[in-house]
């Protein structure tokens, strides 16, 4: 039996639900024990600017949503934290070691070796592109940091609600630990199984959205949490604080340790079908603003083979300055030879069985025919066992020949 790490497919497999999520998850938001606006002033548009100084925002503030996100991603927090008492209850060790010993796995097996990919094949894509769009990505900031780790703006959509990060200075000791395991079972329920597992990811989900998830990649990817405020998109594809009838999400403004400029995390919940953009098109319009936006689409669950998804794939094609995806985003056919540049990678079969029915004879003869297509030493995406994934890079030929 091959060896694949539980966290590794994890970012591969929490994408997959949004296609099973019910229509009530769209617009599920929950309440956060954590302020939704944490020292900064209310958002009036999505042009507005806040100062990028890290030093600007809230100290107080932020040590509260970074030690919070230490906590559910296994890492102690200082003894002066007033979080610190959570490292003391029983099943702390419990929560830590898990974390731990399936993070340190992770990087030696995976991540690794996608930064290092990344820094071989994306140098010019991260030199040039500040701004990442990734769709059906549900909670996964993991690959988008790892993959684009200069960029200024990620912008993350899925079905899952946005849900809320505990408030452990409010808890008890067994309310805590209940909140810990909640953290690892989110990780653990569909990992357990060298498959997935729509129903416990859904069950997952539906209980505490997004955030917690969030928080784990971002803080074990060494980033600092300064902010976080629940906003949403109004008609006008502007940026508010968030009102009912508006597209829900969350703006998290970050900072990699040690760099003094704050970067900003969007994850918006909304259908990105095209009976969903014509009942909410604002997150289109959001996107039409962007200036030069790297597109990402992992397990992307094929959407995008159908007519019902189009409208998001033409905007993708038309908007993007690059697309990186596996076989799940958009077929091969999408992409016209004549307006773009396909450099491929890895390796491509056939989909697994859940989706055996979008296989594509044309990619296979590009792979059969092409004996210079690099391999990839790590897995990605549905077929993540080593020597079995693929991707392809597009860059449309006017940024080519720039």
């Amino acid at each position: 039996m091959k060896k694949i790490h539980i966290l590794s497919i994890a970012a591969s497999f929490l994408l997959a639900i949004q296609a099973c999520a019910s229509k009530e998850q769209v617009n599920n938001r929950v309440s956060s024990g954590i302020s939704s606006n944490n020292g900064q002033a209310a958002i009036s548009s999505s042009s507005q600017k806040i100062s990028n100084s890290v030093d600007k925002f809230d100290k107080i503030k932020a040590d509260k949503l970074t030690d919070t996100a230490k906590l559910l991603a296994g890492i102690k927090v200082s003894e002066n934290s007033p979080l610190f008492k959570v490292t003391q209850v029983n099943s702390w060790n419990t929560h830590q070691n898990f974390l731990n010993n399936s993070w340190s796995k992770l990087e030696n097996q995976q991540i690794s070796k996608v930064k290092e990919w990344t820094t071989k094949e994306l140098g010019e894509v991260n030199s040039t592109s500040k701004e990442v769009f990734y769709p059906f990505s549900g909670p996964d900031f993991l690959y988008a940091y790892s993959l684009f780790p200069k960029a200024k703006e990620y912008v993350l959509v899925g079905l899952e609600p946005v849900g809320s990060l505990p408030d452990f200075s409010k808890l008890t000791n067994s309310q805590s630990s209940y909140k810990l395991q909640e953290a690892r079972n989110s990780l653990y329920a569909i990992l357990k199984f060298s498959f997935f597992r729509t129903n416990d990811m859904k069950v997952d989900l539906q209980k505490q959205g997004v955030l917690p998830i969030l928080s784990v990649f971002m803080t074990r990817t060494g980033n600092r949490l300064l902010d976080l405020q629940y906003v949403g998109l109004d008609k006008d594809a502007n940026i508010q604080q968030f009102q009912k009838g508006m597209i829900p999400g969350i703006r998290i403004a970050f900072a990699p340790e040690g760099e003094s400029e704050a970067r900003n995390l969007y994850y918006f919940s909304t259908d990105l079908s095209n009976a969903g953009i014509k009942k909410n098109p604002q997150l289109v319009e959001f996107i039409k603003r962007k200036k030069n936006p790297v597109t990402y689409l992992k397990a992307a669950s094929y959407l995008m083979y159908y007519d019902s998804f189009s409208d998001i794939k033409n905007l993708i094609l038309a908007k993007s300055d690059r697309v990186l995806q596996d076989d799940s985003g958009m077929p091969l056919k999408s992409f016209n030879l004549a307006q773009w540049d396909l450099k491929f990678y890895g390796n491509y079969t056939r989909p697994i069985n859940l989706f055996r029915n979008r296989y594509q004879s044309d990619l296979r003869k590009v792979y059969a025919k092409n004996k210079n297509i690099k391999p990839l030493n790590f897995g990605i995406g549905y077929q993540f066992a080593v020597n079995q994934s693929n991707l392809m890079l597009a860059t449309p030929k006017r940024v080519a020949a720039k």
